[in-house]
């Protein structure tokens, strides 16, 4: 352990220091990133842009996999210590870093066969009336420097080599990473893995930077500086929505690629709830307090029609997470955000308390709780996330009732429809609904575990996040940072790279 930021292939200390905060172990001190060392960074990515953004898609490929190969190799290091840090399982851990190689090897499968530039190419028609067209050539091109937030529930697949820095990487794109400091020692091993595979395939130092945290200051610096052309970032709606309003309010504007959580609701319609009810109850249980529930695809809301039925889901969700054992959370921030969010449903008029855990310092119990669709309707803050081991059920008169309350949801990664064959009627109705409010709309299924594919849509309408067309997982995330460029009789001898 070095303690400090990698700017443009060295390790660069800063002016002051912070500490971690472990879930075991002792903490370790850690060179603050500055402003300054954001503006080197940044500056030596877009000095690199002219070299990287023009490579081939093989070379770009190699290096991705090389990546792959130089965390695999520090695989026992990252675990060790990325345990520590977060409290995360070594399972947990493991399968998280097979999933950063797996998506980084993808990607450069992906790129290798091209289809992502959308190349297009019209014909010239110079004998066409009443006018001639000229010949037109379109391909996407990579867009510059990026700037790339390390997540705090994903401290290998969303943060310093995740799914961001491999999706910019592919389209050719220099990455600045700012850390999180939840995990800086977990970030600054996997930083050394990429400069590992960068300086072995001599690629320009400004490629890949890696900004240990800093405050408010340094991912500020970040998304103003005037090199930086996008933004990846997982995390808070509050936070995220502070850095899309620096990227809104430059003067030259950048899109911010925010994925902020959502509530990712339930719906469960009368058929399935009668003839599996209590097998969706457990799995929904299971899936709410997986990794202490700290996913951004949590489903955190249940509705349901009453009636009996309705009455045994509650019973049987309610025994499974009272068999649930607490578990450690992430940081102690989240563990305070989560007992605030507690107390706020909790506080509603009229939501009853069905499973009442404990929550202690960073250890967090299971919580259920239910209410009407009325009251859910009214009350607006039942549908805000809580990051956590927590669910509300919402019991409505009938289906009938699902539709509206599908409609004043906000906008969600994910939505979910249990169902039958004899609910078909009633889902077709709450399809064009969940379409436009959800990224990825599933069937009798749970939205934790998203899978890095070409068809996954991991992203929402806004607050869910800030770019309803893109995703922040699969391959189509790869398009955030390319432009389509037209070329308009373009000679000959000259090479677009495509």
């Amino acid at each position: 352990m070095n303690g400090n930021s990698l700017i443009a292939g060295e390790w660069m200390a800063g002016e002051g220091s912070f500490q971690s905060s472990p879930a075991t172990g002792d903490a370790k001190t850690y060179s603050a990133g500055t402003p300054e060392l954001v503006e080197k960074a940044c500056a030596a990515a877009e000095d690199a842009f002219w070299s990287y953004g023009y490579s081939t898609r093989e070379e770009r490929a190699v290096f991705l996999e090389r990546i792959a190969d130089e965390i695999e190799k520090r695989g026992a290091d990252i675990t060790e210590i990325g345990v520590s840090e977060t409290g995360l399982p070594a399972a947990r851990l493991e399968g998280e870093r097979g999933r950063t190689t797996g998506q980084l090897r993808l990607f450069a499968q992906h790129i290798r066969d091209g289809g992502y530039l959308d190349y297009r190419h019209n014909a010239a028609l110079p004998d066409r009336q009443p006018l001639p067209r000229p010949d037109l050539k379109m391909v996407q091109r990579p867009i510059g420097p990026v700037a790339v937030f390390g997540a705090s529930n994903f401290p290998l697949a969303f943060s310093t080599a995740g799914g961001d820095t491999a999706a910019a990487l592919a389209a050719g794109c220099p990455v600045v990473v700012k850390g999180h400091p939840a995990h800086p020692g977990t970030g600054e091993i996997v930083a050394e893995a990429v400069d590992a595979a960068r300086q072995a395939l001599d690629l320009h130092p400004g490629v890949f930077s890696f900004v240990q945290d800093g405050g408010v200051a340094v991912g500020g610096a970040l998304v103003q500086n005037p090199f930086i052309k996008a933004v990846g970032f997982t995390g808070s709606l509050r936070g995220g929505r502070a850095l899309f309003d620096l990227c809104a309010a430059r003067d030259e504007p950048i899109p911010f690629f925010g994925e902020l959580g959502s509530v990712n609701p339930m719906f469960i319609l009368p058929g399935a709830l009668k003839s599996r009810g209590a097998d969706i109850a457990r799995g929904w249980a299971a899936s709410l307090t997986m990794g202490a529930g700290q996913f951004c695809t949590n489903p955190g809301i249940a509705l349901l029609p009453e009636g009996p039925e309705a009455e045994e889901f509650i019973a049987q969700a309610a025994a499974a997470l009272q068999d649930t054992a607490p578990q450690t959370m992430l940081t102690d921030g989240i563990a305070q955000a989560f007992c605030d969010g507690r107390d706020r449903i909790a506080s509603t008029p009229a939501v009853e308390a069905v499973v009442s855990g404990t929550a202690e310092n960073r250890q967090a119990g299971a919580f259920l709780y239910r209410t009407s669709a009325e009251v859910f309707q009214a009350n607006p803050v039942l549908s805000h996330e809580v990051f956590g081991p927590l669910g509300v059920v919402v019991v409505a008169k009938d289906v009938d009732a699902f539709a509206p309350l599908a409609r004043g949801l906000e906008g969600q990664l994910t939505a979910t429809v249990h169902m039958e064959q004899a609910d078909a009627k009633a889902a077709a109705t709450l399809m064009p609904i969940l379409e436009r409010k959800a990224g990825r709309v599933l069937f009798n299924g749970f939205p934790t575990g998203v899978e890095v594919a070409d068809s996954m849509v991991h992203g929402g309408p806004y607050p869910a996040s800030t770019n309803f067309g893109a995703t922040s997982v699969g391959t189509l995330s790869i398009r955030r940072f390319l432009r389509p460029v037209c070329y308009q009789n373009l000679p000959e001898e000259i090479n677009i790279s495509v």
